[in-house]
């Protein structure tokens, strides 16, 4: 009898060959590019769906690389030498970094605009996207400011997830009547002679889910506010700090949804039966100081968040 408990209990950890270990015996690396608001909530979001489902004492070890690739690369092979059971990757950069260097550690992926066109697709990976929806962002803009022609967008050209979205952005415009001007950067010491050599050629300024460009936003609103060019945000976070308008999606809910998909690799689910998921739910959020400023009606703008 003893002989047979024990076999059950052998059979209850290992499913198909693939050991599920215990909640306090798991490790989980998490991997981000850089700290801004929609990435810091994303990973507060992942880390409560852990705590709230049964993986409160899981062993979490968390990395940021500041903003440089070659920095995240190193923190996805410290987590495949330290043979992580699953690597949390937020941004397609920390995603591309982790998928670099491991094709057998299962990898969940968020805040990656297109998974497909960032080589994000394969047996040990899937999560989430953010894809934004930039036609809503944008005719959102045109419809509170109807005498806009040409939309400014600042981006680093060595993020695929950015130049994505301005090739979107090019693609959207043109059906609201509206020209796409932009000015591409490298790093952070870029962004103030990019902003000010694009801000006198725009009408508004558009900014896309870039994560070197979010996180230099105190610096952009400043240029642009100056300048007397409103702000279309990427997340709530922007508007909070003084851009006009934003429709987006909650990145901590987005998170959330993120670690459910985790909890379910850990349970023994593989990460190529699962889909990458996005978010539906979008909010539209106007700054009440800005939309002054810019004599905007907010009342207009039904159901919005306002700050």
């Amino acid at each position: 009898m003893k002989k047979i408990i024990i076999l059950g209990a052998l059979l209850s950890t290992i499913i198909m060959g693939k050991e599920i270990k215990k909640p306090e015996d798991v490790k989980i690396g998490i991997s981000q590019i850089v700290e801004h608001q929609a990435l810091d909530a994303a990973r507060e979001g992942f880390t409560r769906a852990l705590k709230e489902n049964g993986y409160e004492k899981a062993k979490i070890d968390y990395q940021n690389a500041q903003g440089d690739f070659g920095t995240a690369q190193m923190i996805g092979q410290s987590f495949t030498q330290g043979k992580k059971d699953l690597i949390f990757a937020i941004s397609t950069p920390s995603a591309q970094a982790a998928y670099n260097v491991t094709k057998e550690i299962p990898i969940v992926i968020t805040a990656v605009t297109d998974p497909k066109i960032a080589g994000l697709t394969g047996e040990n990976i899937t999560g989430t996207s953010d894809m934004m929806p930039v036609y809503e962002q944008l005719k959102v803009a045109k419809d509170i400011l109807p005498n806009i022609k040409k939309v400014g967008i600042l981006y680093n050209t060595s993020e695929q997830n950015s130049q994505v979205q301005v090739d979107n952005a090019k693609i959207e415009a043109k059906k609201l009547g509206l020209e796409i001007v932009e000015i591409g950067v490298n790093n952070i010491n870029d962004i103030a002679s990019g902003i000010d050599n694009l801000l006198g050629k725009v009408d508004v300024l558009y900014v896309p889910t870039d994560n070197l460009v979010v996180s230099a936003t105190p610096l952009v609103l400043d240029r642009a506010n100056k300048a007397n060019v409103p702000v279309i945000g990427c997340i709530e976070d922007q508007v909070k700090q003084g851009a006009l308008i934003t429709k987006t999606i909650d990145y901590e809910k987005l998170g959330y949804q993120t670690g459910e998909i985790a909890i379910e690799i850990l349970k023994g689910k593989e990460p190529n039966q699962m889909p990458i998921e996005t978010i539906k739910e979008m909010e539209l959020i106007v700054n009440k100081k800005m939309a002054d400023k810019y004599k905007v009606d907010i009342n207009s703008l039904k159901g919005a968040k306002i700050y």
